[in-house]
């Protein structure tokens, strides 16, 4: 097992190679955030978070910072393919600029549809100079699920008419790293649903590559920044689970965290959404809430600037973040009931199908047996 003092030095090695590089952009990190009015002390509080989210020691908060300054030296050319654009959303939309999203603007992005001013002929000129100029060296970063039915034709991209599965082809042979952003680029997502007419998957399932999945519709900003931070920093993937997750990210069920997990164990259950017990907060898995059979940091990292969740402001998790979510999950304001799934266990690394229905009867009779003790202590 690699120590961390090893790990530590891989860091070191890896920056000091890219402060050889020349920079990118005009502005350094540290002139964008005096622009925004973001102190040198705001930027090391926000390092020592993103350190506490890799789950690294304290000490790599230095390397994190350092390699936060050099992003701009790491190519990142980000896909669009089937999807909705929430993912790139969830990154961008800031009413007030933050760290998370300044990293995002100071990174050498090579093109992203969404973002970029260039179109037609250009944007086809960009990305084709990008893939050959950076070959071996750049991030890629693909949204949206790959329809593959009829050779692909389902999607077509650019001018030049190219599908989406032969731009993923041929963005993924010179890439240095492959994230999925989102689950529809990691399982297929609601574009892979039954009966999935256009043939939606994800990217791992169309090219032959390790890809990073970052599930979640959307993933947090911080799992998309802590992620691109990583790679910045070490130059490599990090531990990954079942499903090529970052296990610093979804090593853990949304359960496990959720800050109604205290009704839960009490039996202290939702009946309605309009009922007394929803306006006390009690657990939600009466009305489907799928945090159980769900592996995220929602919870502890949760979105719009850390301010809220699903579950925190009142709806059931629904499980976003597991492959086949839309189906195996539905109905989403019902507990699951008796049927298959994987993954169920203490941990995100168990292997093998788990009976759901066992769980659920657990779970079924606990909620049961709380009924019982309200109805006595009446």
């Amino acid at each position: 097992m690699e120590t961390h003092s090893a790990l530590y030095q891989q860091g070191q090695q890896r920056l000091a190679a890219l402060r050889q590089l020349p920079a990118r952009q005009d502005q350094s990190l540290l002139e964008r955030m005096q622009q925004y009015g973001i102190s040198r002390r705001d930027f090391m509080k926000w390092s020592a978070s993103v350190t506490a989210l890799l789950a690294l020691p304290l000490p790599f908060s230095n390397l994190v910072a350092e390699a936060a300054e050099l992003a701009d030296r790491v190519p990142l050319v980000w896909l669009h393919m089937a999807e909705c654009t929430g993912c790139s959303e969830s990154l961008t939309r800031a009413d007030t600029p933050d760290l998370d999203t300044l990293i995002f603007d100071h990174i050498s992005l090579e093109y992203h549809e969404t973002l970029m001013a260039a179109a037609g002929w250009q944007a086809d000129e960009n990305l084709e100079h990008a893939l050959e100029h950076y070959k071996g060296n750049y991030l890629l970063a693909i949204e949206g699920a790959v329809p593959t039915a009829n050779n692909g034709a389902f999607l077509t991209v650019g001018c030049k008419g190219h599908t989406g599965l032969q731009s993923v082809r041929e963005a993924a042979e010179g890439a240095a790293a492959i994230i999925s952003v989102g689950t529809c680029a990691s399982f297929g997502g609601v574009q892979a649903a039954a009966p999935n007419p256009t043939g939606a998957k994800g990217v791992h399932e169309v090219i032959d590559k390790t890809v990073i999945n970052l599930g979640g519709c959307p993933p947090s900003e911080k799992n998309i920044v802590g992620t691109l931070m990583y790679f910045v920093m070490f130059g490599r993937l990090p531990a990954l689970d079942m499903y090529n997750r970052p296990k610093w990210a979804y090593g853990a069920r949304v359960h496990d965290n959720c800050e109604r997990r205290g009704h839960f164990d009490s039996g202290e259950f939702v009946e309605q959404f309009s009922d007394d017990n929803a306006k006390n907060g009690y657990c939600l898995y009466k009305m489907g809430c799928k945090g159980p059979y769900t592996y995220n940091n929602c919870p502890t990292e949760r979105f719009n600037s850390h301010v809220s969740w699903p579950v925190l402001a009142g709806h059931g998790c629904i499980g976003c973040s597991e492959p086949n979510f839309w189906d195996d999950m539905a109905d989403f304001e019902k507990p699951l009931g008796r049927q298959l799934l994987h993954g169920l266990d203490a941990t995100a690394d168990t292997v093998g199908a788990v009976i759901l229905g066992a769980a659920a009867i657990g779970i079924g009779a606990h909620a049961v047996a709380s009924l019982f003790v309200g109805s006595k202590e009446e």
